[in-house]
């Protein structure tokens, strides 16, 4: 993959630009483990009140559709649109880090963060090796982030 650029100032390598700070892998997991927390803090309550009291002692297999819906199509359909939105997950606006076109260093398009989506499971498999290699990345970069064109910047 070619060099990154960084707010169209041509010529100006991101790496060369001392005022750019690429997220860690610890920064990035932190983030993870806050946007896990807030969504187990919505979605088990509303998943509780759909199917009742015996929710977590239920079978996986047993909860259905509504459950399917909730916690996996859900995060699914909210996390790119965050993406695009916010450039970031609540977790990583929380950490003072952004998701960021490589090249250009605006908000990632649509097709970025499907794409990144998509490498998410592909980062997960064998071993979770496509995000630890964030923690030897020059640029911090797993392979989701690779695939998509996309960095994990600090913006403070």
């Amino acid at each position: 993959m070619s060099s990154a650029r960084f707010d169209g100032h041509r010529g100006t390598e991101m790496s060369d630009k001392p005022d750019v700070k690429y997220a860690g892998f610890w920064v990035r997991a932190g983030a993870t483990a806050l946007d896990l927390l807030l969504f187990l803090l919505v979605a088990v309550p509303l998943l509780y009140a759909i199917h009742g009291r015996g929710y977590l002692q239920s079978d996986v297999s047993d909860r259905g559709l509504v459950d399917f819906l909730n916690m996996v199509v859900l995060p699914n359909l909210v996390v790119p649109l965050l993406w695009v939105l916010c450039g970031a997950t609540p977790g990583k606006l929380a950490v003072s880090a952004k998701i960021v076109d490589a090249q250009t260093g605006k908000k990632p398009t649509l097709r970025q963060c499907l794409i990144r989506l998509a490498g998410y499971y592909l980062s997960a498999i064998p071993f979770g090796l496509g995000f630890i290699w964030i923690a030897v990345d020059r640029r911090k970069q797993g392979l989701h982030d690779k695939l998509a064109g996309t960095i994990v910047i600090r913006t403070r």
